[in-house]
This record gives C-alpha cells, structure tokens and sequence, in this order.
C-alpha cells in the first residue's frame, strides 16, 4: 500500500458530505505536523450555543425501572486482576436512555480530557446515532478534544443513505464542533479491502501520534469509549452471526464483501479491537431485539449471538429500554 494511504482524513466537518475534499489532498493535510489534541483550557467558542434547557441536570433527571438489573464479573488476565465489570441498565422509555447515555459520555469525556488531554470515540451506525441526539446539548464538553471514528461503514458514497458517515454527519456532527481534522472517515473510493487497510493504517497512525493508546494486555487500540447499537440478529459493527470474521484475531479493521445485511461491501472492526476499549456501551432499543438481548445477556441455549462477545477493558454498559429488555 502506498505510503500516502494512511488515513482519508480531510476537513469533512466544514462542508456536507456531498463537498468533502478531493483524495488528491497532500497527505500533509491528512497528518499535519502539529497533529495533537491539545486546545486551550477555556471552553470552546461553541459552548455558548449549546442549550441545556431540555437535558438539564442530566443526572438529577435520570429515570429508570425500579427493578434495574446490575451485574459486575472480575476476570483475571494476563496474570494480574483486572476488573472487567459488567452493567446493565434498563429505562422506561428511549428518551431517558438518551438523557443517561449523554450523562454517561459526558462524563468520561471530562475524564479523559483531563488525565490525557484527549477522548477517542468510536460509534457505529443505525439506531444509536438517534440516542446520541441529548450530547448536542451539553455545553460542558470539551468538544476540541474528541476524536471522532466508525466502528463500520459501509464502502459507498458519503452522501449515499446508506453511509454511516452521511447519518452521523446529518444528526450529529453537523450539530457540535468537533475539529475536522479529529474525525476520521474511510475513504470510499477504495475497495473494501483496500479502504480496511487504510483505515487501520490511519489507526497505527494516531498510536505513533500519542492520541490513541494501545492495550498493554492485548496489542490492540485502546479506545476511551465505544458507542455500539445490535441488530435484531444480535450483530455488532458489522460482525454478522456464523461469519467468519467473527473469529478474525489479527486485524485491527477487516474487509467484509458479503455482508448478510445490503451493502455487501463494509469495513468493521474486529472483536479484538471492540473488546481492548475503555469502556463500551452497548445501546439497544425496541421490542424487535428483545430475543437479541436475551441470548447475548444470559448465553443459554444455542448459539450466542455476536453481541455476547462484547466486552471492555475497565467497563462494559448495556442500555436498553423496557421493550429491548423484556425477555430477560
């Protein structure tokens, strides 16, 4: 792979997708010299526009079924204890979801902005971009210090509907001003492999640039968190039931040409990426699931569905609403 690959990194938050910058770019705009997360310490000039007025004090608002269900394992590697703690939580309806999982990101964004001057977020696609819709009004968070990555994505277009890139972009990015040169699309006019190589390139990258970490006991990249929806099949990015890149142990982003669900050319991280996060929250809604969740949460009976693999370096968080969790 040419040396001029490693990332399509381009100034996409100034325009629509329909006016990202050519490939053509010098790879000296991809990765400027002074490519660091570092920002002043005064809040952005963004922060005033925020409202809060709906989400409030998110905490003080948050609302769940009485009967939440909690559960925490520990597991040892590599020799020494670790906690690898499991949550689940479960809300009354979507939009209190969405009020604690703003809380919830918030929160580590603060964290990590101040112990590393840096937060790394991956998100996938579909349904979870909606419930992130509460961040938008937080005027607390650091936004020039966000890192901003997919999960998956799909090898199309950026405007094509079917582009994770175009949805969050849409919804989200459009509304808060993360730096354009902290989120880091795939570029689709590579095939699909090409592109998974480019991405992880662009990975490999940011651990030499001291703005991603890599996991001391893994190998892998040490994102600070991961946002993840699940499919009714019980998929995760985009790591499909019975396929083999479920079992892929090598590559931090892989290929996939024959996607069960259209389109059949994506990118998606491996489980080994997904699991060597800080933290993951899994963000599940809709009755359409509730069979999905059951399987993944209680591993009993046939075959466990992808989701199940989830699980996270410090802290793995389970969303659903009432719905999502009906079968447990």
């Amino acid at each position: 792979m040419a040396s001029s690959s490693s990332c399509f990194l381009r100034s996409i938050l100034s325009s629509s997708p329909t006016n990202s910058p050519s490939r053509s770019d010098s790879l000296s705009a991809f990765f400027p010299n002074n490519l660091n997360c570092s920002s002043p310490s005064k809040p952005s000039r963004f922060s005033s526009l925020l409202s809060v007025s709906s989400i409030g004090r998110v905490g003080e608002r948050r609302r769940k079924v009485t009967e939440v269900r909690k559960m925490a394992t520990t597991s040892s590697q590599t020799g020494k204890e670790e906690k690898n703690k499991k949550r689940v939580e479960i809300y009354d309806n979507e939009e209190n979801l969405a009020i604690d999982l703003a809380k919830y990101t918030a929160d580590l964004s603060d964290k990590f902005c101040k112990e590393r001057g840096a937060f790394t977020v991956v998100v996938s696609g579909g349904s979870l971009i909606k419930s992130l819709r509460k961040l938008v009004e937080v005027d607390s968070i650091d936004w020039s210090r966000w890192h901003f990555f997919w999960v998956d994505e799909r090898v199309v277009p950026k405007h094509h509907d079917d582009s994770n890139y175009k949805l969050a972009y849409d919804s989200f990015l459009s509304k808060v001003p993360i730096p354009p040169g902290n989120v880091y699309a795939i570029d689709d006019s590579l095939s699909a492999e090409a592109a998974a190589d480019d991405y992880e390139t662009c990975l490999k990258h940011l651990v030499k640039t001291n703005i991603l970490r890599v996991s001391e006991s893994t190998g892998f990249p040490k994102f600070d968190l991961m946002l993840l929806g699940m499919g009714p099949d019980g998929h995760v990015a985009s790591l499909f039931p019975g396929h083999g890149l479920c079992n892929e142990s090598k590559k931090w982003v892989a290929s996939i040409t024959d996607s069960p669900k259209p389109p059949s050319e994506r990118i998606t991280f491996t489980f080994p990426a997904i699991n060597s996060s800080a933290h993951v929250a899994l963000v599940v809604c809709g009755s359409g699931k509730a069979e999905a969740v059951q399987a993944a949460l209680n591993k009993t009976g046939g075959s466990v569905p992808p989701a199940g693999s989830v699980s996270a370096e410090e802290e793995l968080v389970w969303f659903l609403d009432k719905p999502a969790s009906s079968k447990l």
